[in-house]
Formats: C-alpha cells, sequence, structure tokens
C-alpha cells in the first residue's frame, strides 16, 4: 500500500469536497458557472494543477515500491519534470482539462486503496466514486473537449445546473455520514 489513510479519513476527504462543490455551485450558481464555463482553456488553471500532478507523482516515483522496475526510478524522475516543461511549451489546448484528468487519476488511488481488504458493502459508495475519477480522467487527458461538453450540458438549464450541485452535496454528505456511522 503506498497511502495509509483509513477508509474512514478517505470518505471524510472525498465527502467534504464533494460537500464543498456542490455547496457552492449551489449558492454561488451565476459566477460558478461563468468560472467553470473559463475553466478548460484557462491556462493559469492548467499550470497550477499540472504542477499539482508533478509534485505528486515526483513524490509517488521517489517513494514507491517499484519491483523489477526499480531500475527505472531515476530515469522517470529526470523525465517527469521535462515532461512537465514540455507540456506547458507543446500542450496549449485544453491544458486545464488534461491536467485536471491527471489529478483525477491521481485522487482515485487513494480511495481504492483506503477501501482495499474492507468488507463492508458500503465502501462501494466511495469506490464507486474512485472509478468514476478513473473514468472521467482517462477522457478528460484523451478526449479534452468532453469536459467543455459535459459543463455546457450541465450549465443549459437552470434546473440541471442544480440538480448536479444537489447531488454531488448529497453524494458528499453520504459519504460523510459513513465515515461516522458505518467506517
Amino acid at each position: 500500500m503506498i497511502y495509509h489513510f483509513s477508509l474512514q479519513i478517505a470518505a471524510l476527504f472525498a465527502g467534504a469536497i464533494l460537500c464543498l462543490l456542490g455547496a457552492v455551485g449551489f449558492a454561488m450558481e451565476g459566477s460558478a458557472r461563468n468560472l467553470l464555463a473559463s475553466f478548460p482553456r484557462s491556462r493559469g488553471a492548467g499550470i497550477v494543477l499540472l504542477a499539482i500532478d508533478l509534485v505528486w507523482s515526483f513524490w509517488l516515483v521517489s517513494t514507491m515500491e517499484m519491483g523489477e522496475f526499480s531500475a527505472f526510478r531515476r530515469p522517470f524522475l529526470f523525465a517527469l519534470p521535462i515532461g512537465f516543461f514540455l507540456t506547458l511549451r507543446y500542450v496549449d489546448e485544453f491544458l486545464a482539462v488534461r491536467a485536471l484528468g491527471i489529478l483525477a487519476l491521481l485522487l482515485a488511488e487513494p480511495l481504492l486503496d483506503s477501501a482495499f481488504f474492507r468488507y463492508e458493502s458500503s465502501r462501494l459508495v466511495l469506490t464507486v466514486l474512485a472509478y468514476l475519477l478513473v473514468v472521467l480522467g482517462l477522457i478528460w487527458v484523451m478526449v479534452p473537449y468532453k469536459l467543455r461538453d459535459q459543463i455546457n450540458w450541465f450549465s443549459k438549464t437552470t434546473a440541471r445546473w442544480r440538480g448536479v450541485s444537489v447531488f454531488g452535496f448529497s453524494y458528499g454528505a453520504t459519504l460523510i455520514a459513513l465515515a461516522f456511522l458505518r467506517y
């Protein structure tokens, strides 16, 4: 195991983020819609998210057990910053979306790790979120314009926007409740 988070801590963390995003989306509907609409082409957000991805990936490669691939640790550590700067230089289109996709992939692993070898069926609530992050992360990295289309679809009507915000808040509240009552 790379991460040593308990299922309770992982559920609290994921639930708090979902509740925060849902509450902000519902309470600040107009400004949240505008901010989200400008996100896919935001270079500043892309640089910040990609820097977070770089630091997290660098830490992972430098500390995790690589087994038979441990001989590649040094080349990977050398290639990560080079890939970061090359990405900043040559990937202008939807940089923020691609960096968010990488972050979603990185976030999914601690959630899955915390549910590993747990036998409560309620762990699946967190596991479903983790696999949703994996699928969305892969889509956003490979086909980044899909996030723009998803944002446009959610933002098209007030009812959709509020429904997504309420669903995110409810899912987060469910995770927090499960963290306190079941995990």
